[in-house]
């Protein structure tokens, strides 16, 4: 993937272990620091948000060029991203943690798990998302993706407080039954208000802000939601269809690049 720049920024993939480190000290600010999360392989003493995925996925860069690497300051945004043409018989995605991938394996089409997004808490509101955007529709267009997948996060794990979100996803956007999967142990109904009983007004608008980029351009929710006790969030798994997506959304996966 070709380096792309826009005024102060670089969008590129982590090309060695200084580049993984900065995505991983910027996981750890927004993920741990920020949001309360923990894991078995967190590195406090580092300040580093890891997994034992890290290895195989690619990690997108939206790196500041004012900012000092050898501090690991320089990546501002970060994407972690998975082909499914990469994983051998014996690994699986990050998401099967989750939620049962069987409709998506079986499919037969090229897929990307996303994962681990975030930005800089200074750089939000910005244009710092939109680039990284860009860069995923690139990497979709050269590396032929149909179908896109991935946990995304609500904050906080009181159900009774998400329940009219997680039900406006149930009722408004569930994934067609071949691309419906399944969340597993600890299954969390999203069905949790009836569709007459829901303010859609109310409830979109304390849906993340990922959650409605992905569903602005025709995604779609898995059955059940998953909560991450570890990482203090309740998971719900969006899946995007390439082909499904208006003519308007797929233009953001085709259109040609300068």
């Amino acid at each position: 993937m070709t380096s792309w720049n826009a005024s102060i920024f670089t969008l590129r993939l982590a090309r060695d272990e200084q580049d993984l480190r900065a995505a991983q000290r910027l996981r750890y600010l927004v993920f741990v620091e920020e949001l309360g999360a923990n894991g078995p392989m967190v590195d406090h003493e580092a300040r580093l948000e890891c997994d034992a995925f890290d290895s195989i996925f690619d990690h997108m860069l939206l790196v500041d060029q004012r900012r000092n690497p050898e501090m690991l300051e320089h990546v501002v945004g970060a994407y972690r991203l998975l082909p499914s043409d990469r994983l051998r018989s014996a690994d699986r995605f990050y998401s099967e943690g989750e939620y049962d991938l069987t409709p998506l394996r079986q499919s037969g089409r090229r897929l990307l798990e996303l994962g681990r997004s975030c930005v800089h808490p200074n750089y939000r509101g910005g244009t710092a998302m939109y680039h990284l955007w860009n860069a995923l529709a690139e990497y979709v267009l050269e590396h032929e993706i149909e179908v896109l997948f991935g946990v995304a996060s609500f904050h906080g794990t009181d159900i009774g407080a998400l329940a009219p979100s997680l039900a406006y996803l149930h009722h408004n956007h569930l994934a067609p039954e071949e691309l419906r999967v399944r969340a597993r142990n600890g299954f969390q109904p999203m069905d949790l208000l009836p569709i007459d009983l829901i303010d859609n007004k109310v409830s979109l608008a304390a849906i993340p802000a990922l959650i409605k980029a992905y569903l602005r351009l025709g995604g779609f929710v898995g059955e059940g939601a998953w909560i991450d006790r570890e990482f203090n969030t309740t998971d719900v798994c969006l899946v995007m269809d390439v082909a499904r997506m208006s003519e308007r959304h797929r233009g953001f996966y085709t259109k040609e690049r300068l």
